[in-house]
């Protein structure tokens, strides 16, 4: 006799959960105690919210992972599905830094409030062809690497993609060890001056998403030593690659239009 509970359909109808009610109050947390930090008032407010998030983080792709991996859930039109919603946050992505070029350009190309100059007076920038060109050259390299990951996965190469993924991770803490000592060094600052403003903003979020994308491909290769990915079951580093491949097209952009274009 067949099981009266087994799945009759492809779709994965997901279970009750509390993640979603914790997340949330653990993001208004994070966003109240920012406040009151700001406003010289005691930061473990916004560090407790900040824990919660993690915790949700942790907890919540656990058991995503439990779905995929020992529960089968995750069905080939599940998948599918995974891909359709990562793309459609990648394209959200996209039009999240938009904002920051929309922001730079509007600033640079109608300067009036800079006297008609650009970059302003008393601004140095930064020399694109120094630390920007190593950066630049250190994320095309990364994407290799998790390409080359991805490419030996695909092949069952486990080797290969304990490999790749190592180099991308240690490509990607470079990146992010040479942007802060390039900011450290940085001879204007976030206030006082659009320049800084639009300049820290865009390539300061790009740093950020490209320490997210690290931890993403540090969890990949913790999943990778645990026998989780399979040459055609291995969504959850397939989205980490296209995050990274994003996060390179992105820098492309920011190191020809701000570094290069934006010191002429």
């Amino acid at each position: 006799m067949a099981d009266a509970h087994a799945p009759q359909h492809d779709y994965h109808l997901v279970d009750p959960s509390a993640w979603p009610i914790i997340g949330a109050i653990s993001a208004f947390t994070a966003a109240v105690g920012g406040v009151i930090a700001m406003h010289e008032g005691p930061a473990w407010i916004f560090f407790l919210g900040a824990a919660g998030l993690a915790y949700t983080f942790i907890g919540w792709w656990r058991e995503v992972i439990n779905e995929a991996e020992h529960r089968g859930q995750h069905t080939p039109v599940v998948q599918l599905h995974h891909r359709y919603g990562m793309l459609l946050f990648i394209a959200s992505e996209v039009m999240f830094f938009v904002a920051w070029f929309w922001a730079f350009f509007n600033a640079s190309l109608f300067p009036d409030t800079t006297g008609g100059i650009w970059p302003p007076e008393g601004i140095e920038p930064l020399d694109p062809w120094h630390l920007p060109l190593l950066n630049t050259l250190i994320l095309l390299t990364s994407g290799t690497t998790v390409t080359w990951a991805h490419h030996a996965l695909q092949h069952g190469d486990r080797k290969g993609l304990r490999y790749g993924l190592i180099l991308t991770i240690i490509l990607g803490a470079l990146f992010t060890s040479i942007q802060a000592y390039e900011y450290s060094h940085a001879s204007f600052a976030f206030a006082g001056n659009i320049y800084g403003s639009t300049f820290y903003m865009a390539t300061g979020f790009h740093g950020f998403h490209v320490l997210v994308g690290t931890i993403f491909l540090i969890v990949c290769l913790g999943r990778s030593e645990m026998g989780h990915f399979k040459p055609d079951h291995h969504f959850g580093f397939e989205a980490a690659a296209w995050y990274w491949h994003f996060v390179d097209v992105v820098w492309l952009f920011l190191f020809a239009c701000i570094y290069v274009w934006g010191r002429t």
